[in-house]
């Protein structure tokens, strides 16, 4: 009988074909993702350069001599640079007392909407009482109505209160909450677990407690978007100071810019020196605040 020889056939080596074809979609599928990630940046830069463009026109104006502004072509770069612009803008006018009076504005807006917006807030989405829905949709229909609205009712009672030419009249009505951060907060305080509240309350906290050692610490990003929110509307306060206050000493930055402006129109590189002085405190701001800010805006829920 014929011996029959049996042929064994070597072991496929190890990704074959198969693993091959996953190996190389694998390597198609990060390329392409790498290439959206350069389109998306890509866009991101260019959209960032536009909207930054009236800013460092503006930059690069604070720094020039008035007579090189008007040259044709446009000198892109300041040369030399002027740095005198910033004293002789400082020494023409008070804006020391601008400064100083738009940080009174905007240290007790800041701590008069937020904290008492903090309170409504927590007692909208933490408490149970009758018309408490209604009530809410009352606060925010209070948006729909414009403050100039207003105007003339908060003038005559400033006047008769002996109050006008000073910044009590901007002041006063920012010691209270403000609908659009009660709302923030609200919405905020309603993502966080109920069962939170629940276990400091066995532990025999009562609703103060509850919302000084639970609910403000787990909140942070929230207050500090409303913080940030205040920080800028009221840095740029510009209608009510306007209207209240006549002396210059007396004027807020944002109302003192436009005054520099009537009395220096044409000192173009003194009044871009003033305009970067104004915008100077909200880029640091919201440079130190951008993370917290973000972190809010994204977990602001849409809870009812």
């Amino acid at each position: 009988m014929a011996q029959q020889t049996a042929t064994v056939e070597p072991p496929a080596p190890s990704g074959g074909a198969s693993g091959g074809t996953r190996i190389r979609t694998s390597g198609r599928v990060r390329a392409a993702r790498a290439g959206g990630r350069f389109s998306t940046y890509t866009v991101l830069w260019l959209g960032s350069f536009l909207y930054a463009i009236p800013f460092l026109w503006m930059l690069r104006t604070s720094f020039m001599r008035l007579d090189k502004l008007f040259d044709d072509p446009p000198q892109l770069w300041p040369d030399p640079w002027i740095w005198q612009n910033y004293i002789d803008m400082w020494e023409t006018g008070p804006f020391a007392n601008w400064i100083v009076n738009s940080l009174i504005l905007v240290v007790l807006g800041m701590l008069g909407q937020t904290v008492v917006s903090i309170f409504v807030a927590y007692g909208f989405s933490r408490t149970q009482f009758p018309g408490r829905n209604q009530l809410f949709i009352l606060i925010l229909a209070s948006l729909m109505l414009p403050g100039h609205v207003t105007i003339v009712p908060k003038f005559v009672m400033f006047r008769q209160l002996g109050l006008l030419d000073s910044i009590w009249p901007v002041a006063i009505p920012d010691l209270w909450g403000q609908a659009f951060y009660i709302f923030i907060l609200r919405q905020f305080f309603l993502t966080l677990p109920i069962e939170l509240d629940e276990a400091a309350e066995i532990d025999g906290a009562n609703l103060l407690q509850v919302l000084f050692r639970v609910v403000i610490p787990l909140s942070k990003p929230a207050i500090a978007t409303v913080a940030v929110f205040n920080f800028i509307n009221k840095w740029n306060e510009f209608f009510e100071p306007f209207v209240f206050i006549q002396t210059p000493e007396k004027l807020t930055l944002a109302v003192g810019i436009r005054w520099f402006r009537t009395q220096y129109g044409t000192e173009f590189q003194m009044l871009m020196a003033a305009s970067i002085v104004s915008v100077a405190p909200i880029i640091i701001v919201f440079f130190f605040a951008q993370k917290q800010f973000v972190r809010g805006i994204a977990l602001t829920g849409i809870k009812s």
